[in-house]
């Protein structure tokens, strides 16, 4: 049975999260255990709060490595609203730089929106060729809770000088911010999934068939 990880790190969703992934039929745990976690066939990384309070708790669990591991031996990892901010370069919050995971280039900021937090459903533009959003329509709707994210994507290039960028879904609240990104083995959505009933079900679905 494939196995995945919820990661314990003092924040986030843990048993929403676990329940919303273990319908599709997957052997789930919660924990911040360093082999378990690089063990699993998928890793699940939520998040709640301030990105430098993530931060802090993942660094405490050395999560930050996990998902470095994992990655480097391409091995699914999923980030989850603020799960997914930390994955980006820094975040700022009220005047404070916090140095996140750095998996991919980017600055998590303020949304510029005359209404925050950007909280309930929304429709999000997902890319031609995106596998998350595979057999679901244009105008699905989903669950956003936040007031943060990131604003501009900013490339950077490869060995070759090329800039080669992931697939990246955008979303509007005032102006557009990233939804979701995909990217190899690691993927991430803004939006709550375990908050979106049948559309956010077909996401994980999505997300599980590349790891098993």
């Amino acid at each position: 049975m494939t196995s995945i990880v919820v990661l314990d790190y003092g924040s986030g969703n843990l048993r929403s999260a676990e329940r919303a992934v273990a319908r599709h039929g997957v052997d789930v745990t919660v924990t911040g255990d360093w082999d378990a976690a690089l063990a699993a066939d998928g890793l699940v990384v939520p998040g709640v709060g301030a990105f430098a309070a993530c931060m802090e708790g993942l660094r405490a669990i050395r999560g930050d490595q996990i998902i470095g591991r994992r990655l480097a031996g391409g091995r699914p990892v999923l980030g989850i609203c603020v799960g997914m901010q930390i994955l980006f370069g820094k975040g700022v919050e009220h005047g404070v730089s916090t140095e996140g995971c750095a998996e991919w280039p980017g600055t998590v900021e303020r949304l510029d929106a005359p209404i925050l937090p950007h909280m309930g459903w929304n429709t999000v533009d997902a890319p031609e060729g995106s596998a998350l959003f595979a057999g679901l329509d244009a105008g699905t709707r989903f669950y956003f809770v936040h007031s943060y994210g990131v604003r501009r994507w900013e490339l950077e290039p490869d060995a070759n000088g090329n800039l080669r960028p992931p697939l990246v879904t955008w979303a509007e609240h005032g102006d557009r911010f990233v939804a979701a990104v995909e990217n190899g083995a690691l993927s991430a959505t803004q939006f709550h999934p375990e908050k979106s009933g049948d559309a956010g079900a077909q996401v994980l679905a999505n997300w599980l068939a590349t790891v098993r």
